[in-house]
């Protein structure tokens, strides 16, 4: 996860989620956790249970244990289901809405090209990969940025395939380019976890 040397494909097969383009082959040929003892039986505990979704929750947006709980603890602030309003505070993280517009592949592409500079949010730059974004927000890539090799195969769709567009979204690859319409909605974002065991997790 965040600053994690481990493997991510390893990653991916012990969480039982695939992290990357590359980790999906890998996952799909063995989708059992890694290590000797991988296709073995496993009795889990309640408590394992949670810690196993916190942990693919964190994965997938690629934070730090620190990151997550400071995002429950805000979730917790807000009106409405917590597990609901974590997953979209999550999601409205501007890295990972570089990676739903299709500029980036992964979450760590997003990731290093908002912290090396390369992302502007309504025409400033921003390099904290944390930054909130709201409704109304645009999002685009610096000008002398654009000619960079992952941009121009952003531009031409290259990073189409690992996704469809959500529909909170409005996106001008062309352009590099795109709008946070509205909140996201749980049932839209694409991750896999089962909210309601991580807000148990925290709430043990």
């Amino acid at each position: 996860m965040a600053n994690q040397k481990r493997p991510k494909v390893k990653i991916a097969r012990a969480l039982g989620v695939p992290l990357t383009p590359k980790s999906v082959k890998y996952f799909e040929a063995r989708p059992y956790p890694p290590g000797q003892h991988g296709r073995g039986r496993k009795q889990n505990s309640d408590y394992k249970v949670r810690l196993t979704e916190k942990q693919r929750l964190r994965a997938q947006y690629d934070l730090s244990e620190k990151q997550m709980a400071r995002a429950f603890e805000a979730a917790k602030k807000v009106e409405g289901k917590t597990g609901e309003a974590l997953v979209a505070l999550l999601e409205t993280r501007l890295d990972a809405l570089v990676l739903r517009s299709g500029i980036a592949r992964t979450i760590y592409q997003a990731r290093q090209m908002v912290v090396h500079g390369h992302i502007e949010v309504n025409g400033a730059k921003v390099n904290k990969p944390s930054f909130q974004m709201k409704p109304g927000y645009v999002v685009t890539v610096k000008d002398k940025s654009k000619e960079k090799v992952p941009f121009q195969v952003a531009r031409e769709g290259g990073n189409a395939g690992e996704g469809q567009t959500p529909k909170y979204l409005e996106v001008n690859l062309k352009a590099l380019a795109f709008r946070l319409d509205r909140a996201p909605q749980r049932r839209e974002v694409p991750v896999v976890c089962d909210e309601q065991l991580v807000v148990e997790y925290y709430s043990r």
